[in-house]
């Protein structure tokens, strides 16, 4: 069904071909053909722009036209398919695994789809410890985004951390570096209801005075769309809050922040 709403379009004459839109697209919805990147289905793409900020000739926008309406279904069935060929491609049957096989892997490439092993923060043992006798940090329930009621007390007035759900257990120092003196809400921007997620922070930010937001999330293309669906919700509410953005990494380091 064809319904108006916002949609990528990538200018053919702009693209080299590179492929980074394609690595930041969760959905998969952009794919190089004839070395042009192109969209492979209309409603593959949710229209939140992710791959946009890694375009480094600027031959992405976002448009709004009639387009086919995005679905979520289609896209997982799409994923799967990729997954499946890729790994025929490599050889690998996940039907036929055994304990010495590669594992299944998600294209969004999230830490918790893949199995790793790091060296240990041992070095850190004979360092003074960060953790305090306080212990948490955490001073509400509920945390998950979409539980949490704009109404909710804890909301007013506060500095706000939005946590992609994988940065507690990737970055060990989470409750005093990141949590202390903050309400904490947090959600998978990949396997959630985006739209949902948007309408709830324009509610949040519409009726409770948030003084700032600190957005933390992987190092991963499907994580970068949480500053994305802040800003949205933002955008809605008619509010302007400082944000800061922190990348971890897989391993657990601080890779980068910015502050807009």
């Amino acid at each position: 069904m064809k319904i108006k709403r916002k949609i990528i379009e990538i200018d053919e004459n702009k693209c080299n071909g590179c492929g980074q839109c394609v690595a930041a697209c969760a959905e998969g919805a952009i794919q190089i053909f004839d070395g042009k990147a192109r969209l492979v289905s209309e409603n593959y793409c949710d229209g939140l722009a992710a791959c946009i900020g890694e375009c480094p000739e600027g031959a992405l926008s976002i448009v709004e036209r009639e387009a086919d309406a995005f679905d979520p279904d289609a896209v997982e069935l799409h994923l799967k398919h990729e997954v499946t060929k890729t790994q025929q491609e490599k050889g690998v049957f996940p039907h036929f695994a055994n304990n010495n096989s590669p594992s299944e892997t998600l294209p969004c490439g999230c830490p918790s789809s893949n199995i790793q092993l790091f060296e240990s923060l041992c070095e850190e043992a004979n360092q003074p410890s960060r953790y305090t006798e306080k212990g948490s940090g955490l001073t509400h329930w509920p945390v998950q985004i979409k539980l949490v009621p704009p109404t909710a007390p804890f909301l007013e007035g506060a500095d706000l951390l939005v946590a992609s759900d994988c940065t507690p257990l990737a970055y060990p120092y989470f409750h005093n570096d990141f949590l202390k003196g903050k309400v904490v809400l947090i959600g998978c921007p990949k396997f959630d209801d985006t739209e949902e997620y948007i309408k709830r922070f324009a509610e949040i930010f519409r009726g409770s005075s948030i003084k700032s937001i600190t957005v933390l999330i992987m190092e991963v293309p499907c994580c970068s769309k949480m500053p994305l669906i802040v800003r949205r919700g933002m955008e809605l509410s008619g509010q302007n809050i400082p944000i800061e953005i922190i990348t971890i990494s897989v391993k657990g380091k601080i890779l980068k922040r910015v502050t807009t």
